[in-house]
């Protein structure tokens, strides 16, 4: 018996041995693996190929907005004569830039993301905008062509000039709309209103001078027309954007301006509820609301002296007293009440929401933003779109509140972008 023992361990030991080493070395490897792919290098090496994304991306959705106004004006100028591929182009693109959007912000939001998961991210994101840059350039390649060989420069120059003075009429007198903003509202209600009635007006009137030299060469066989066309083509454009700018800031303030009788109205209300909702919560319980009530209280008693003067502002600063209140208030509230106070806080927030993603829009525009802050805006844009169509009233609120915040972070990353010069 002692010797079956000495012969079973004289091979076990040993291998016992061999396979706690290899077990040993395979962990060790596992380890050193698992700690080279996260490693700063790893990440740093991640971070540039998210950077290239961002890049390739930014130019997809440039090429998109190039894209979107050639469509826009093939449609004006030459009917449904023009050759479909360029609109067909763009749609694709679009879903393209829509579905890259969404990657892009998930490596981004994503800190646990490992750094391969990154990578292989951002090359799909890469490739994905690649192959929809060559279907746009494809089809613009198509389109010019077919100008070419179908719409002479005097036809151009004709198309363009007519609708400069179809925008000059619908735009009127800039200025007019400027002048009952500033004679109702503060400063920096219509500050923005202002600087693009301005643009809108030097935009149009560098088109018309580019449409007058494309005119003089349009006849002429030894000289083109084609680079004042382009160039009278892209200020069109930016004046038509401006102008929209303009009317829209009009619109918002207004509105707002018509909407704040009722959203203090709503705010008060909703203290009222919650004062009743915290008489029936245990002490501590209703120590923190009522600490919470009274902040929100004196919140809207400090904003109702200069409300009238700074609707947009007042209406975001109840929407953002609104929502501090309903996260105190947690689960204190039955359904019902929290269906009815969703339903009143919704049209403020809703409000409040176009105005952030509206500035949003005009940060990003003039600072010709990088992805993470376009990608912050199209989410904005979705939420609020989302928030339109949801037929739950909290559901809509809950998402009226992200396009808010979404909206914020794309203007904060604009300004960081244009502060710094990148």
């Amino acid at each position: 018996m002692p010797e079956i023992v000495a012969s079973i361990l004289s091979w076990l030991v040993p291998a016992l041995v061999v396979f706690g080493v290899t077990a040993i070395a395979l962990t060790a490897i596992f380890w050193a693996a698992r700690r080279a792919r996260r490693s700063p290098r790893a990440r740093a090496a991640a971070e540039a190929e998210r950077t290239r994304a961002g890049v390739a991306l930014v130019a997809l959705d440039d090429a998109i907005e190039e894209a979107d106004l050639e469509v826009e004006l093939s449609g004006a100028l030459y009917g449904g004569d023009a050759p479909p591929s360029l609109r067909r182009a763009r749609m694709t693109a679009q879903h393209a830039r829509d579905q890259a959007f969404e990657d892009y912000r998930a490596i981004s939001s994503d800190t646990a993301a490992l750094p391969q998961d990154i990578e292989r991210t951002s090359a799909r994101i890469r490739s994905r905008a690649d192959q929809a840059l060559g279907v746009i350039a494809r089809a613009r390649d198509e389109h010019t062509e077919w100008v070419r060989r179908n719409v002479t420069a005097r036809d151009q120059v004709t198309g363009a000039t007519r609708r400069l003075a179809g925008l000059r009429e619908s735009m009127g007198d800039p200025g007019a709309l400027v002048s009952d903003l500033s004679t109702r509202f503060d400063e920096s209600e219509w500050k923005d209103a202002a600087t693009a009635a301005n643009a809108a007006v030097t935009q149009a009137n560098a088109a018309a001078r580019l449409l007058a030299t494309a005119a003089e060469r349009a006849d002429d066989p030894s000289r083109t027309a084609l680079p004042e066309l382009a160039q009278a083509e892209r200020a069109l454009r930016g004046a038509q954007s401006e102008a929209r700018t303009l009317e829209e800031r009009h619109r918002l303030v207004t509105q707002a301006s018509a909407a704040l009788p009722g959203e203090f109205e709503a705010a008060h209300a909703a203290l009222r509820q919650a004062r009743v909702t915290r008489e029936g919560l245990e002490p501590v319980d209703a120590d923190r609301l009522g600490a919470a009530i009274r902040e929100a209280d004196a919140a809207l008693a400090a904003l109702e002296p200069h409300a009238d003067r700074r609707p947009t502002a007042t209406i975001d600063a109840i929407a953002r007293i609104r929502d501090r209140l309903d996260m105190a208030l947690g689960d204190a509230r039955t359904a019902q009440q929290r269906l009815r106070g969703a339903r009143t806080a919704l049209p403020g927030t809703v409000a409040a929401a176009r105005n952030a993603i509206a500035q949003a829009e005009a940060s990003v525009a003039h600072a010709h933003a990088g992805a993470d802050a376009r990608v912050r805006l199209a989410a904005a844009q979705a939420e609020l779109a989302g928030a339109r169509q949801s037929q739950d009233p909290v559901e809509a609120l809950d998402a009226a509140r992200r396009a808010m915040r979404h909206a914020e972070d794309a203007q904060a990353l604009a300004a960081y972008e244009r502060l710094s010069g990148r």
